[in-house]
């Protein structure tokens, strides 16, 4: 049996532990809203820190650095996007789509992140570059790695069935496919969403010439 004294210790433990956590999604909201709005380099630690109700001592406390922080929005903000996606479809309706169906749904999810997301796609852009620039370890990277580990676990699910229904192109590898839908539908959503595409007053749809690029894709990919 535990002492009175003893619960008490427990529960103060639990107590701490979830501010603990509340604090850190905190910081990771703050911080990913202002590197959205600001790029990452133009957003210091004592910035993100005011934003997020902490010291600029209290901050280290929750990420050794400003690095290991961008690791965890990306990681997070990915996370909560291909979840929430996936959850707008039904396991039964999920079931019914041939290879080639779910496949246009995931590229249709690229679409979806310009039209209603582009917060993320803004925190994107300089997401990559900004690893390449830093050192970086396997242990600083492995939430972020789990994340595309799991895009890769999806997609998979997405060819095999496709190979399996006869409804995928079979000449083309799995990663070589996996490899260009995603690189080159995200950096197209990605330059449209930061104003890296020229778009004149008239005459020109983002929405329209980014459907095209999916459909070409699809066109190469599909045999329906």
């Amino acid at each position: 049996m535990n002492s009175p004294g003893r619960e008490l210790n427990l529960r103060n433990k639990e107590k701490d532990a979830e501010q603990i956590a509340r604090k850190k999604v905190r910081i990771i909201e703050e911080g990913f809203r202002l590197f959205a709005e600001k790029g990452i380099n133009n957003v210091t630690i004592p910035q993100i820190a005011a934003a997020s109700g902490v010291s600029r001592a209290a901050f280290f406390l929750y990420f050794p650095s400003k690095l290991d922080l961008v690791i965890a929005i990306g990681a997070r903000k990915w996370g909560e996007y291909i979840s929430a996606n996936y959850d707008r479809l039904s396991p039964e309706k999920l079931e019914r789509m041939s290879g080639a169906q779910h496949l246009r749904w995931y590229m249709d999810s690229f679409l979806d992140l310009y039209r209603n997301h582009r917060d993320i796609l803004c925190f994107n852009y300089e997401f990559n570059s900004f690893l390449r620039s830093e050192l970086t370890s396997p242990e600083q990277k492995y939430a972020y790695m789990q994340m595309v580990d799991e895009l890769s676990r999806l997609f998979h699910n997405v060819y095999e069935k496709g190979m399996r229904d006869g409804t995928l192109r079979n000449d083309i590898s799995e990663e070589a496919m996996f490899s260009s839908s995603f690189h080159i539908m995200l950096a197209a959503v990605t330059r449209y969403a930061v104003g890296l595409v020229y778009i004149p007053e008239q005459g020109s749809d983002p929405e329209s010439e980014l459907e095209m690029l999916k459909e070409l894709l699809l066109s190469r990919y599909t045999v329906e």
